[in-house]
């Protein structure tokens, strides 16, 4: 009987209440771009990233702790806070030092979901951050689910391909016995060699790039760009180096 953690592969928000998270680490994934955006500001030096799921709460919690208001709707930056859901906007000669409020379509939604369903940690992961994640995951021996933030509870690519790329680096040392991993795994095998091609073919894709975000959906798929781990703790994300 194998001794090691389990994982799994949640493709959408929508499916986790039908797993047992309480003693697992649950990994959010929105790589179009929540989660790449977050691993980017902490990478250059945001002191912390608090997320929050609406609009309201984003705006109040800026105005409490001077952090700067981010967040988008559809792919759009929405009226009254500071600042959209671009890695790009967040280099560490702007970011480094601050507070980071984000409130995001999906990402942000599933981490409150995990939060209120008792995942044991949990971490954020996207293609920049992908070695880190990986390597902590290895490293902890608990059970996994890679949560998918998917779009508006609709299965997306990018978020499993994802999925697949982190299964790649780990399934020698997970039970994986899930069919939406197996997809995963190998989705990420048929197309590991032109990630920026296939992604092209993404509905988010043709979503975003009318807004003239190309290069950021690029920069979202390029693995260890922005190689930390953002690690909830005390209703912050912050670098996980910083709380051991």
């Amino acid at each position: 009987m194998s001794t090691k953690p389990v994982l799994h592969t949640v493709l959408s928000p929508r499916l986790l209440d039908i797993y047992d998270i309480s003693n697992s680490i649950v990994v959010v994934i929105d790589v179009f771009r929540a989660t790449s955006t977050i691993a980017t500001a902490l990478y250059n030096g945001a002191t912390r990233v608090i997320p929050v799921d609406t609009v309201d709460k984003c705006i109040q919690i800026g105005k409490n702790t001077g952090g700067i208001t981010a967040g988008e709707r559809d792919g759009k930056i929405i009226p009254g806070l500071a600042h959209g859901n671009s890695p790009a906007e967040y280099p560490r000669e702007f970011i480094e030092g601050k507070t980071l409020v984000l409130t995001t379509t999906n990402g942000t939604k599933l981490l409150h979901m995990a939060l209120q369903n008792g995942a044991a940690e949990v971490v954020t992961g996207s293609f920049p951050n992908l070695s880190a994640l990986c390597s902590h995951l290895i490293a902890q021996k608990k059970n996994v689910i890679l949560g998918c933030s998917a779009w508006k509870d609709k299965f997306n690519l990018e978020d499993t391909l994802f999925a697949g790329a982190v299964i790649e680096r780990v399934k020698a040392h997970f039970t994986i016995h899930c069919d939406s991993s197996l997809m995963a795994a190998n989705m990420y095998q048929l197309h590991k060699n032109d990630l920026k091609g296939f992604i092209r073919n993404t509905t988010h894709w043709h979503r975003l790039a009318q807004y003239g975000l190309e290069k950021d959906l690029e920069y979202c798929v390029t693995p260890d760009l922005a190689n930390i781990l953002p690690f909830y703790k005390n209703g912050d994300l912050i670098v996980k180096d910083s709380v051991e």
